[in-house]
């Protein structure tokens, strides 16, 4: 578990953010007197709306859907034991975007169409990794590097496909493919959520599997653990975590890389929690959106632009860490 410090501290800062999320804005400035009116629901309709309807769903979004990413990462990197081993680096997310293209080109922008499209296009892509990648069994390394390859191929395959469909769908498809928290609404998140939760019950159902894997197969499968069945299942869940998330935003990237990595040095801990994972991926979303809506005066830039930016400089320090 996180030590006592480090715990009070990351539940402060993300009480911090929401409260600066919900009441903070060019919409409202408010004092604490309208912090109190607002609590109590005698604020004026304007503010309540911009509060509850707008603000209090985005920060929902951010803190639940940080949290998929957060535990769909921890599943990767605990199976490939590599911290390079996210939905981001073995491409399961371009494949759950892909999935999302398709729906959209062939049935246009429906809810539940997209994210059925996007678990489909994550696990087809997460079955092409898992196909090439075997060679007598499953390299941590190698499916890294067959990932990215999955990952280039399937790229190359959207910027074909946004090209070919009508111009409409392609503009459709660019603004959502940038990953943002923009136009959230509890219509959209509710329903996400319920999906999320059950997939992230199942994960710590599987936790005490996950981390017999960890130890080697041949010690799971000694220790009476059926090892293709769990890492399989495993799979499953970590893509569905990730399809579910990306259906609603985009593919928002380096949440799922970073968040197992920091809450696993939290907690200076040898392996990788779930519910830490989820806490800082949570916790890592909800601060990038806040800097994408204040960063820039007057205009609100994609989430997903934050995380790739300050994600790029996390990646180049993990890769000289693992060189060394």
């Amino acid at each position: 578990m996180m030590s006592h410090y480090s715990k009070s501290f990351t539940l402060f800062l993300t009480l911090f953010l929401i409260l600066a999320t919900l009441f903070f804005g060019k919409h409202i400035v408010a004092n604490g007197e309208d912090i109190l009116l607002l609590i109590k629901g005698e604020a004026t309709p304007y503010q309540s709306i911009v509060v509850w309807q707008w603000r209090a769903s985005r920060l929902s979004a951010a803190l639940i859907l940080g949290a998929a990413l957060g535990v769909s990462g921890a599943i990767f990197q605990s199976l490939v034991r590599n911290p390079l081993g996210s939905p981001d680096i073995t491409g399961f997310n371009v494949g759950a975007f892909t999935g999302v293209l398709l729906s959209i080109a062939l049935f246009g922008n429906l809810y539940w169409l997209s994210v059925f499209g996007a678990i489909l296009g994550g696990l087809f892509s997460a079955l092409l990794v898992y196909i090439f990648a075997y060679k007598g069994g499953h390299s941590g390394f190698r499916l890294i590097i067959v990932g990215i390859a999955i990952s280039a191929t399937l790229s190359a395959f959207n910027q074909w496909l946004t090209l070919s469909v009508s111009l409409e769908t392609a503009m459709t498809a660019a603004l959502w493919s940038a990953g943002t928290l923009n136009g959230m609404t509890w219509s959209r998140i509710l329903p996400a959520t319920a999906l999320i939760v059950v997939f992230i019950i199942c994960a710590f159902l599987l936790n005490t599997r996950m981390k017999l894997l960890e130890m080697g197969d041949d010690t799971a499968a000694a220790l009476g653990i059926s090892v293709n069945k769990t890492r399989l299942t495993l799979l499953f869940v970590g893509v569905a975590l990730t399809a579910v998330a990306t259906a609603i935003t985009g593919p928002i990237a380096f949440i799922a890389l970073a968040a197992p990595q920091i809450a696993k040095r939290l907690e200076n801990s040898a392996s990788i929690s779930l519910g830490a994972s989820a806490l800082v991926g949570g916790l890592l979303l909800l601060t990038a959106d806040f800097i994408a809506q204040h960063i820039w005066e007057g205009s609100t830039l994609p989430v997903g632009l934050i995380t790739v930016s300050l994600g790029g400089i996390y990646l180049v320090y993990l890769i000289i860490r693992e060189g060394k």
